[in-house]
């Protein structure tokens, strides 16, 4: 399945002060995003607002979400074309999911949590609202310095008018003795852009432009940023959607955090996967509907400017 690559993905920090549009510390930082998304399709930023605090109350909340019972967990459907409850897949057998639509929306959270607990789950409503809110953040920060640097920002004002999120929590399994540790399969994302969070935690490969398999080792209040096959469309190519996939490790115990973020609908999603000792969530937040039209190689915004 290729060999690991000794590529190391930029590093980019996010937790300056005064970062702010126009400042000295936001235009070094955007060229900085803008080459790296070129040259890998995707870097990793540093980033605080996340606090340790909030990881941890997510990953307790999302155990007893995925101690359900079945019967209540297919309960869960999303708006097309995202799926709502997702397992049992030979493909990837080692991966269980749940969507959470509007999870930027303190209605969509709770409307998920009633469904999944009749008495209500403040606690994981919370945490969850909180999350979404924050890698939001980030998001629309990487967006908004792609838009400047391409001239373009009048487009992204429309892209983000009509973003909603979707929040998916996915858990990986160890995997068994003789069975494949393939998490999930290599694959690019078809909305715009991804936020992965990984904490302690490896299992996360990309794919180079030289056909090699790179392994991202985690640290704490670190994001990947991976761009979506909208955002290769909306950039006409110049920034292409790199693929990756999961690997778990087997007989290893695992605490941390790996987050995806990608869009769905008209703007971002993104994902979030706590993992620990034997199991992984990720929690994946996503534009819940259709990409906006005319998303395809040569009809982006870019189609008059770039060869």
């Amino acid at each position: 399945m290729g060999s690991l690559a000794q590529h190391k993905l930029p590093v980019i920090d996010f937790t300056k002060k005064n970062l702010d549009p126009g400042s000295s510390s936001w235009l070094s930082t955007r060229q900085a995003v803008v080459g790296a998304l070129e040259e890998y399709g995707c870097f990793i930023a540093l980033y605080d607002k996340v606090s340790l605090e909030l990881h941890e109350a997510i990953f307790r909340a999302s155990e007893d979400l995925f101690d359900l019972p079945t019967e209540t967990k297919l309960l869960n459907t999303c708006q097309k074309p995202a799926p709502g409850y997702v397992g049992q897949n030979p493909r990837f057998p080692l991966y269980e999911s749940l969507g959470i639509d509007d999870a930027t929306t303190i209605d969509g959270v709770q409307k998920f949590t009633t469904l999944m607990w009749s008495n209500g789950n403040d606690s994981f409503c919370e945490s969850a609202f909180s999350y979404s809110k924050l890698v939001a953040e980030l998001d629309q920060m990487v967006m908004r310095m792609v838009s400047e640097t391409y001239g373009v920002e009048k487009s992204y004002e429309a892209l983000l008018g009509s973003t909603s999120y979707l929040l998916r929590l996915t858990k990986y399994r160890e995997p068994q003795r003789n069975e494949t540790n393939l998490g999930l399969v290599p694959h690019t994302d078809k909305s715009f852009m991804s936020i992965l969070h990984q904490h302690q935690v490896k299992g996360l490969e990309i794919k180079t432009k030289d056909g090699r398999w790179m392994e991202i080792d985690p640290f704490p209040s670190s994001f990947i940023i991976m761009a979506g096959e909208a955002f290769m469309a909306w950039t006409n190519g110049r920034i292409e959607a790199p693929h990756h996939r999961v690997m778990m490790p087997g007989n290893a115990e695992r605490n941390g955090i790996m987050g995806r973020l990608a869009g769905a609908k008209q703007g971002p999603k993104f994902l979030v996967t706590l993992s620990k000792e034997e199991m992984e969530i990720d929690f994946l937040l996503m534009t819940a509907a259709k990409p906006p039209q005319g998303l395809r190689k040569g009809v982006g915004p870019f189609r008059n400017s770039l060869k």
